[in-house]
This record gives C-alpha cells, sequence and structure tokens, in this order.
C-alpha cells in the first residue's frame, strides 16, 4: 500500500531542521520511518522537480537546486536523484558532515551508485577516518575496476593506513588505466613512496608533477612535507615559498612553515605563523602544533591549554571519544580465554627459517618506539617496519580464516580440533605474504621490526604466531606518556588519546594484559626503559641486541643518522641526537596531571617509578 506524500511546510509555518544540517526536518532525515518513506507515492511533479533540481546543480544554480531538492525530499524522503542533488548541493557548500549523512543515505537505498560511493571515500579521507574510507574506497573499485579514479581512491586509503605497498599498486594502475601521468595522481604516488621512504623516488614525481602544472598548490606542498621530512629544511621553505606566491596561507601551510622553523630552532616565528586574531580559525593540529611550541619555548601552562584546546576542538568537529566499553568487554574476553589451562594445550606455530622473522617493539604511543626501531634499524639484519596493522588484520579476519562460528579470541577454540591442529601456521603465512606485500623480505635482512602500538593487546595471540619472536616492551613514565598523548593525536587504543583520563585507563587497561599473559604463557619478553635508553644508551641498546640476537652495531648510538624516514608522529625527533629533555618533562605539568594520578599511581609504583 502507498501513501499520498505529506505536503511541505508553508513559508508561515517554523520548520524544525534536523541535527545533521542537512536542511532537512528530522522526520524526512535522521528520524525518518524508512518502512513508511519507501511505501511513500511519488508524483509526476515531484519527478520533475527533482530532475530540474539536478539540471539547476548543473548550471552552477546551488540556491535552486536545494530548494527544489528540499521541497521533494521533505515530501519523498528517499527519491534517489533528489537526494544525489542536496548531497551534491552541500558538497558544494563544503558542509561535509550533512553531505556524508545523505551520501550515507543514498549509498544505503543503492549501494551500487558509484557517485556516491566515491564521494563518501573522499570525504571520508578528508575527515581522516581512513579505515571508513578504505571500506568505501573498495566498493568503488568493485564498482569500476577499469576507472582510473577508483584505484587512486583505493591507492590514497592503502597508503593512509599503512599498506604503502599495495597503495603502490593502485597508484601506477590508475597511471595505466588513465593513459597519461596526469598530476594528481604522480602526486598522490609520490607521497605513497615518501612513506616508504623512497625519498628520491617520490621527490622526482612531485617534480614532474610540478612541470606539468606549476599552479597546483598541493603538489608543491607534498613537495615541501617531503624535504621537511628529508631534513632538507631550505629547500622546503623555498617550496612553501611558491605555494603562498599562488595562493594565501593556509592551514595546511601554516603548519608546515612552523614546524620547519620548530626544527630551526626558530621558536618565536614558529609560533608567530600559527598565531590569529580569530583562534576559531586554526584547525586542531595547528593548535597542537602550536602546543609543541609553546612546551620546547618552556611556555608549559600555555602549552597545556593549547593541548587541551586542540583535543577539545577536534572532539567539537566529530573526532571519536574513547570507545571505554567496548575496550573493557575486550580485555576481559581475552584474559578469560587466555588462561593457563588453555594456553598449555594451545599448539604453537612452528617458525620459517626461510624468511625474515618480526621483532615486535610493543608500547603505548611516544613511549620510545620509534626511538628503538632507529636503533635496531641501522643494522643491516634488521629492516624497519614501521606500524604495521597485520596483528589487527588477523584479529579481524580470524574467523574467517579459522572457519570459526565464533569471533576473536574465542575463535582460537579451533585449534583443539583434530583438523585445525595446524592452522596457526596459516595465520603466520598470513601476516608474512602481507610482509611481503609492503617489500619488507626481499632485502635478505633476518628480522623486520613491527612497532604497531599496542600490540601488546593481542601478546598472547602473537605468542602463539610467533612463539620464537622477540618482544621488546618499551616503558616510560607513565606521566610523560601522558603529556605526550595530550600534545599528539593517535587513534590507537580505541581512541584513547582524546583526554587526559581516558588515555591513562588504557595505559592501565593494556598494562594489565601484559601482566597477564606474562602470568600464563612462555614469552620471549624484554622490558626496556626509555630513560634507561637515554641515560646508559649503549648499555642498554646493547642488551637489546643480544636479546634479539644480532650482533651490536655501534652505529646505533648514531640513530640519528639513520637516514629512512620514519612514517610516525616522532619522525622529527629521531633525526636529532639523543637527548633528555623529553625524560621526565611531566614535573612541568604535574598541577595539570592531577586528574590522571589516582589511575596510573598503581602503574608508577609497579614500574618502578615515583612522583
Amino acid at each position: 500500500m502507498t501513501h499520498p506524500a505529506t505536503p511541505p511546510a508553508t513559508q508561515n509555518e517554523t520548520r524544525l531542521l534536523c541535527v545533521c544540517n542537512s536542511g532537512l526536518a528530522p522526520d524526512a532525515c535522521c528520524e525518518m520511518d524508512r518502512s513508511q518513506a519507501a511505501a511513500i507515492m511519488v508524483t509526476p511533479a515531484m519527478l520533475d522537480e527533482a530532475r530540474d533540481a539536478a539540471s539547476a546543480l548543473r548550471s552552477g544554480d546551488v540556491e535552486r537546486a536545494e530548494r527544489l531538492a528540499v521541497s521533494v525530499l521533505e515530501r519523498a524522503p528517499l527519491r534517489l536523484p533528489a537526494l544525489r542533488a542536496l548531497a551534491g548541493v552541500r558538497l558544494e557548500q563544503k558542509r561535509q558532515n550533512a553531505a556524508g549523512v545523505l551520501l550515507d543515505r543514498i549509498a544505503g537505498e543503492e549501494p551500487q551508485d558509484y557517485w556516491a560511493v566515491s564521494k563518501l571515500a573522499l570525504l571520508e579521507l578528508g575527515r581522516h577516518n581512513h579505515l571508513k574510507a578504505e571500506i568505501f574506497a573498495r566498493q568503488a573499485l568493485r564498482l569500476a575496476p577499469a576507472n582510473p579514479q577508483s584505484h587512486n581512491l583505493m591507492g590514497v586509503a592503502l597508503t593512509q593506513i599503512g599498506r604503502a605497498a599495495a597503495g603502490e599498486y593502485h597508484h601506477r594502475r590508475a597511471l595505466e588505466l588513465a593513459g597519461k601521468r596526469l598530476p594528481m595522481i604522480l602526486s598522490n604516488l609520490a607521497l605513497n613512496l615518501k612513506n616508504q621512504g623512497r625519498m628520491d623516488e617520490a621527490r622526482a614525481l612531485y617534480r614532474e608533477a610540478h612541470e606539468a602544472e606549476p599552479a597546483n598548490r598541493q603538489t608543491l606542498l607534498g613537495w615541501a612535507q617531503l624535504e621537511e621530512a628529508d631534513r632538507n629544511l631550505a629547500a622546503a621553505t623555498d617550496l612553501l615559498d611558491k605555494v603562498e606566491q599562488l595562493t594565501a596561507p593556509s592551514p595546511a601551510t601554516r603548519q608546515t612553515r612552523a614546524a620547519i622553523l620548530g626544527r630551526e630552532g626558530r621558536l618565536e616565528d614558529a609560533l608567530a605563523v600559527l598565531s590569529s586574531d580569530d583562534e576559531t580559525r586554526l584547525r586542531p593540529v595547528e593548535i597542537l602544533e602550536r602546543g609543541r611550541l609553546l612546551d620546547k619555548a618552556g611556555r608549559y601552562d600555555e602549552a597545556w591549554e593549547a593541548f587541551l584546546a586542540g583535543k577539545s576542538r577536534a572532539t567539537r568537529m566529530g573526532a571519536r571519544t574513547y570507545m571505554r566499553e567496548e575496550a573493557r568487554d575486550l580485555a576481559t574476553q581475552l584474559e578469560q580465554f587466555f588462561v593457563k589451562d588453555r594456553t598449555e594445550i594451545l599448539p604453537r606455530a612452528e617458525a620459517r627459517t626461510d624468511v625474515a622473522q618480526p621483532i615486535f617493539i610493543l608500547g603505548f604511543p611516544r613511549s620510545g618506539t620509534t626511538l628503538l626501531e632507529q636503533s635496531l634499524s641501522v643494522s643491516p639484519a634488521i629492516v624497519a617496519g614501521d606500524e604495521l596493522p597485520i596483528i589487527h588484520e588477523i584479529v579481524a579476519a580470524m574467523p574467517r580464516l579459522l572457519a570459526s562460528p565464533h569471533e576473536y579470541p574465542g575463535a582460537l577454540a579451533e585449534l583443539w580440533m583434530g583438523d585445525k591442529l595446524h592452522e596457526l601456521d596459516t595465520l603466520r603465512d598470513f601476516y608474512l605474504q602481507r610482509v611481503r606485500q609492503r617489500g619488507l623480505l626481499a632485502g635478505g635482512s633476518r628480522f623486520f621490526t613491527d612497532k604497531m602500538p599496542l600490540n601488546e593487546m593481542h601478546l598472547g595471540l602473537i605468542g602463539l604466531i610467533f612463539p620464537r619472536s622477540p618482544l621488546i616492551h618499551m616503558i616510560r613514565h607513565p606521566l610523560d606518556i601522558m603529556v605526550s598523548a595530550m600534545s599528539n593525536f593517535f587513534t590507537h587504543g580505541g581512541f584513547c588519546g582524546s583526554a587526559l583520563e581516558t588515555a591513562a585507563e588504557h595505559l592501565v587497561l593494556s598494562n594489565s594484559l601484559v601482566a597477564h599473559y606474562r602470568g600464563v604463557m612462555d614469552l620471549a619478553y624484554k622490558a626496556v626503559r626509555y630513560e634507561d635508553v637515554v641515560d646508559n644508551q649503549e648499555t642498554t641498546l646493547r642488551g637489546v641486541f643480544d636479546f634479539v640476537g644480532v650482533e651490536f652495531d655501534p652505529k646505533a648510538l648514531s640513530f640519528e643518522e639513520n637516514v629512512r624516514y620514519a612514517r610516525t608522529a616522532s619522525y622529527a625527533q629521531v633525526t636529532e641526537k639523543l637527548y633528555d629533555r623529553s625524560r621526565y618533562r611531566y614535573r612541568h605539568y604535574l598541577k595539570h596531571l592531577e586528574p590522571a594520578l589516582p589511575i596510573l599511581k598503581p602503574l608508577i609504583e609497579e614500574w618502578g617509578y615515583d612522583v
């Protein structure tokens, strides 16, 4: 049975609008009854209005397109042509949240709509929701596998989640399908190669893209950021100057220039770049950069205010906050599954001797994991793998890989079955194949590093798949970790870094799991204190090399000369000589850290620190 459409509100009526900012009434938008909306009879007049809205948008008459689309959707909320028109209007107006809601609705009604799916991928990339962007990029590629834009989107999405080798394939495929060297794709491929540490190749592509389109500011900006990361600060400054000759300074150029000036020690100049009469114009990432500069300048109270302001603004702009219940539920499930009676009868994967093996560098974000990786990877026996998301991929894919009706960790119960006794070898090979795709097994080294933050949450799984692999846990004064967590953005740990107290909660939660695993399993585990690396560098690093089983390389004491690009928030710090200004810097922030003290006090004592 169909129902006649409800007429739109008259001009004299006050319209209550949906909170998503789409411009529609709530019952025609986020609060609509879908079954009723699907049953609405669409009139020929409404079809004409929807066509006219699309035509108006194509001709640039955004106001008319909006008016017509809203008129149709208030009466028939699921009319796809009108939804496309209004979504297009919101994209033109840069009302990203509203556009996302409308595009999601289109994709939900018509999953084969390439325009909506590809726009959603772009939208989520712009919001830095990289995992969600990957989902839409994959769907776009399924729908249009011969479209260069599909491959370009997939390449960007994979690059952003750390799968640069696979991303490189899609960028090169996009160029092949396009039949010409499109500057946009060349720049995206350059960023991909930069993230693989292939700086000279990336630089050549940026140069080619710039020669093809000299006025493209995004190419110049990406090139400037490459030079900054590669320590060529003068070249980076020259390129930024060219960007700002084309257009006025933007948030991205200001942040990059401030980063360059900060690395040059010109703190006041850097702060001036990030100052504004209108503070609301600064993005969260700029506010945190400003806070880090204030910290370097010794203006600690102002720095903390900036850290809080950056986090708060990010939350108001839609950034995720701590997924507390999910984190606690997972920890409970892991503790209940990994008990001694079970771990003693669970099989272990056989160690492969034909390929390099992983060294797992564990730890909370900003606990010194990059410093240790840079030190180890000076040895020709060890390749730096950066943050590999593969353990998390295995967790997600485990029900399928083990043909289990249960989610992780319950799916591991399949390993007690006679026909599944050797399935841990399957998980091991899945991991190593993903590593091979990243090019980490090609150089003949004995080891590669995996320093994905908070891999320690899955230490039991790692111990089953790689029972002989070294597990090096970087620990640091918990309050120093909190200062770093507040001064940077990271999504690890269920977005725990969105606030001080939640970062503290998750640090305690993850360490409790480490202690649990160590109590029920034999693990090749070694804890390394960040402060020991700073105070007794050679002795500490010799101990780490010995634990790994690799001859100590004296170049590890000059890790800052390791020219590879570390794709991490610490990339700039690890190009400097070892310094101690980050050791116990919490003392400058002690009054601000008071809310975290009750949460962290037991851990501080357990790790042998004091306040």
